[in-house]
């Protein structure tokens, strides 16, 4: 999953994608291998400025229009949680719905995406963006999050929306010790049965422990998605593209590896 963020402040500067450059940059990263595109016009770093639905829907519909008239095959999914974004998003070519409240932010989210019937991906956060940090307290971190799941997957499938995707929300409402729990533990989450996306790229996780910044964090973002996918991980949100695909690539070939076939089959030594 490819990020195109909308936004003039973004945590990553390199990920800040202006209008006139976004169908250039999705088709940028088409070609080096996504497999969706997530479009969002709000930044939900800690303690950024929340935007309301109308401001967030004059910065992405043009956006969606205008990959899903250039490339209209691409899966978009639009990174919201407000249902009115959500709604036009899909209206306009968006083909999933990416929400970091999991409908907590807005009681009208899971109701609408039902209504839209388009896949839902759900994530784990306490709180609001502007105050999440400040709640990142925990007596059980994994049981927590995965009650949190089990309770919206039971919601979400009487609401009637049947494909659901989990993400336990790296950096929100979690602290640095508490990241490394989650992703040192990310496989347990396979036994909800859904697929679950694992957003680390250019996070704090990635560049603190290192000592440098986010724009020097592409090497260590690697690492840590390769960890996810060897961890049961099925979607990787990435800002760098090419990249994460090598990583998705050579982990499945150690799997068909393991298992004796796949790209191995005809191969020598």
């Amino acid at each position: 999953m490819g990020i195109l963020n909308l936004t003039p402040d973004s945590f990553y500067a390199g990920s800040r994608t202006a209008l006139e450059d976004v169908v250039r940059k999705a088709g940028q990263m088409l070609a080096e291998g996504a497999d969706i595109l997530d479009v969002g016009g709000q930044s939900t770093r800690p303690g950024s400025d929340a935007l309301g639905a109308e401001e967030e829907l004059l910065r992405v519909l043009p956006a969606v229009h205008a990959i899903h008239e250039n490339y209209p095959d691409a899966l978009i999914s639009i990174d919201t949680f407000h249902h009115r974004v959500a709604e036009a998003a899909v209206r306009s070519g968006a083909s999933l719905v990416n929400d970091i409240s999991s409908g907590g932010l807005d009681p009208d989210m899971i109701p609408a995406v039902a209504a839209l019937g388009v896949p839902y991906i759900m994530m784990h956060m306490k709180g609001t963006p502007q105050t999440m940090q400040d709640q990142a307290v925990y007596r059980d971190l994994l049981g927590e999050v995965m009650d949190h799941f089990i309770a919206k997957r039971e919601e979400c499938h009487k609401a009637g929306i049947p494909d659901l995707v989990i993400d336990p929300g790296f950096g929100f409402a979690k602290t640095l010790k508490q990241n490394f729990e989650l992703l040192a533990n990310l496989s347990l989450f396979q036994t909800l049965g859904l697929p679950i996306l694992a957003g680390l790229s250019r996070k704090s996780m990635v560049y603190k422990p290192l000592g440098t910044t986010s724009e020097q964090a592409l090497n260590g973002t690697t690492v840590l998605n390769t960890v996810a996918l060897m961890q049961g991980a099925h979607i990787l949100r990435v800002h760098d593209v090419k990249e994460a695909k090598e990583a998705v690539t050579l982990t499945l070939a150690l799997a068909e590896k393991e298992m004796g076939h796949g790209i191995f089959e005809n191969s020598t030594p």
